[in-house]
Order: structure tokens, then C-alpha cells, then sequence
């Protein structure tokens, strides 16, 4: 089969490999589209140090059912996608559906033991496969598991009606955070970036959009929200970012880090002791969240068709990927999707 192997560190090549063959209580899907994730680029060029040269990675995947293993009762021929967090299904977390909490966790895209979602098929255990309508736009399929990493951080910070919400960042993660606080019924929501084409994206989404070189954001802020923020979702995760959450938000607040632009930040502790804000992480989502963004993308919610920004061939992602990883400045809007079939 063809497949995006990571030749070594800032190249990406097409090759042939062999296909992987679904064992019991797996499935196999022929892969549609995978997105380019930012953590893709990350291990694409090395800075994070979570993939390693040949590697086949990808996680935000749309395929089709195109086999199954034993004791697996899925319809073949339909379309499906992959929870990519694979816990090991026996320890504590696991029984209580919080896989992300697995210490054994392997992650579809991650593990560089298995091949993943840029490649023509895909195996992934049954319980991770969950199907999605026929009649759902195909490309939608690849935008669950951002859309759980958003859901998520939305969830850690307790977002409810009554919240005015700020979100620090407007690249895909930091859109799927605002879409989620709509999701969880707050009515105001303000997304903080540079870049005037994701602004654009956001305000196409329906929330008010700041931009951080015009000035302060925690005034910005809260002269559209009439005061301060009482959520900061942090989808960029870097020192700036982090100070503009604390200087934009109310005593009492949280502020959730879903974003990890940098390993480590300078943080004002004061910020949070006599502020009393709750600074809290998140990081990818549990096995419920999954499914229930899943099952809201299947009702074709009409703000997903801005969320694309375009599609190449397999053989034109590895140009795709050392474009992206060269220059911030070419970062697409939306979500750049690679199609396999």
C-alpha cells in the first residue's frame, strides 16, 4: 500500500509498504482523508521528540470499513473513524472511559510500532472504530478527533451558559475550543490572533475575534465581553499566551492549557494564588467525548464547512508538510487534509 513515511527529520517520502492485517477484535478501514495536525509538523521536523524516522504517523482520520477480525460485529462498506487513544482496557482509568489517563495508553499516530493514518488502510481495535453517517459530508470524518481536543478542553474548564469565554488562539485547535464552548452554551466567546485569515475563520464561525498586536488583549477583551473573561482556553501554550489568559480573565477564574507551543513557560504565580484561577491542563479527551463529538458531527452542524481549508494527494504531502514546517506565516486558516482514496 502507499503511505507518508518519515524518512528522517524534515523529510517526508511516499513508499510502498505492506498493509496491515486486522487480528481479532480488530478493523481495518481503506483511509479517505487524514489532517495535518500541528503535532504532525512538530514531529515532522523533531521538536517534540514523540515520532522518529520511519514512521508512518496521522490520527485525524476518515476511512471505510474495509475489514474485520474475528469477534468483531461491524458492518463492512461503511464509513467510520478512529478514537486514536488506545488504552490498555483493564487498569482503573481505562474502566472509567479516561483512556488519556492509561500509564500502558498507546496512541495511533504516536506509536511508532504501528503504522497510522497516512497510509491507504489503517487497523485500529474495534472499540476504538466508530461509525458515521453515509450521508455526512466525508470530509467532516477527519475533523472528530480536533473537534474531542477542543470538546475537551472546553469540558476541563467547566464552560457552561453563564461563561464568558476567551480563547487564545485561532488555528484549528483553538477553533474547535471555541466551537466546543458554543457546544456547551456560552453565548460569548472572543478568540485572541495575529493572523488575520484564522481571524477571518473565527468570525466566519460566529464569535468576536481580537487581534494581539492591536493592544492589550486583556482590554480588548473585556471591552467586548463587558469585563473579563471568567474562561481562557489556551490553545497556543506559550508564555505570552498563558499572561494574556491571567490578564484578561476575573478573579476566580480558570484557565485551561490545551495548547503546548513550548515545553516550558514563565508563569506569574501571583496570578494564580491571589486570583485565586484554577490552571488546569488538557490533553486530547476521553472516550465518551470522542463519541459525542463524533455523533454532533454526524448531524452536519453548519459551521464544520469552514473548518477545511483544502486537499492534496499523497503525493503532494511531503511538499505539503515542509511548506507548513518552513513558515509560520503559510499556516493555512483551516485544516489542510491529505486523501488517499
Amino acid at each position: 500500500m502507499k503511505a507518508l513515511v518519515l524518512r528522517e527529520f524534515g523529510t517526508m517520502a511516499v513508499e510502498e509498504i505492506d498493509a496491515p492485517t486486522p487480528g481479532a477484535g480488530e478493523v481495518r478501514l481503506r483511509v479517505r482523508l487524514t489532517g495535518i495536525c500541528g503535532s504532525d509538523l512538530h514531529g515532522f521536523t523533531g521538536a517534540n521528540g514523540r515520532r522518529v524516522p520511519g514512521q508512518v504517523m496521522g490520527h485525524e482520520t476518515v476511512g471505510v470499513v474495509e475489514s474485520v477480525g474475528a469477534c468483531v460485529d461491524l458492518p463492512v462498506g461503511g464509513p467510520a473513524t478512529i478514537n486514536p487513544v488506545v488504552g490498555c482496557g483493564t487498569c482503573e482509568a481505562c474502566r472509567a472511559g479516561t483512556e488519556q489517563y492509561c500509564p500502558t495508553k498507546r496512541v495511533i499516530g504516536v506509536d511508532a510500532t504501528r503504522t497510522a493514518s497516512f497510509a491507504e488502510y489503517v487497523v485500529a481495535p474495534a472499540s476504538n472504530v466508530l461509525p458515521l453517517p453515509s450521508a455526512m459530508p466525508e470530509a467532516y470524518g477527519a475533523l472528530v478527533e480536533p473537534l474531542s481536543v477542543g470538546y475537551h478542553a472546553a469540558g476541563r474548564g467547566a464552560v457552561g451558559p453563564e461563561d464568558r469565554v476567551l480563547v487564545l488562539g485561532g488555528g484549528p485547535i483553538g477553533q474547535a475550543a471555541a466551537i466546543a464552548a458554543r457546544r456547551l452554551g456560552a453565548g460569548r466567546v472572543v478568540v485572541s490572533e495575529p493572523h488575520e485569515g484564522r481571524r477571518g475563520l473565527c468570525r466566519a464561525l460566529g464569535v468576536d475575534v481580537v487581534d494581539p498586536g492591536a493592544g492589550p488583549v486583556g482590554e480588548q477583551v473585556s471591552s467586548l465581553l463587558d469585563g473579563p473573561a471568567s474562561v481562557a482556553l489556551d490553545a497556543v501554550g506559550a508564555s505570552a499566551t498563558v499572561a494574556d489568559a491571567f490578564a484578561s480573565t476575573g478573579l476566580g477564574s480558570r484557565v485551561v492549557l490545551v495548547g503546548m507551543g513550548m515545553p516550558k513557560l514563565e508563569l506569574d504565580a501571583f496570578s494564580v494564588s491571589t486570583g485565586e484561577r484554577a490552571l488546569v491542563g488538557a490533553f486530547s479527551y476521553t472516550s465518551r467525548e470522542f463519541a459525542e463529538t463524533a455523533q454532533w458531527v454526524g448531524t452536519v452542524p453548519p459551521q464544520l464547512s469552514d473548518l477545511v481549508e483544502r486537499e492534496v494527494t499523497a503525493d503532494q504531502a511531503p511538499a505539503q508538510f515542509a511548506e507548513l514546517a518552513a513558515d509560520s506565516a503559510v499556516l493555512p486558516p483551516g485544516k489542510v487534509l491529505v486523501r488517499f482514496s
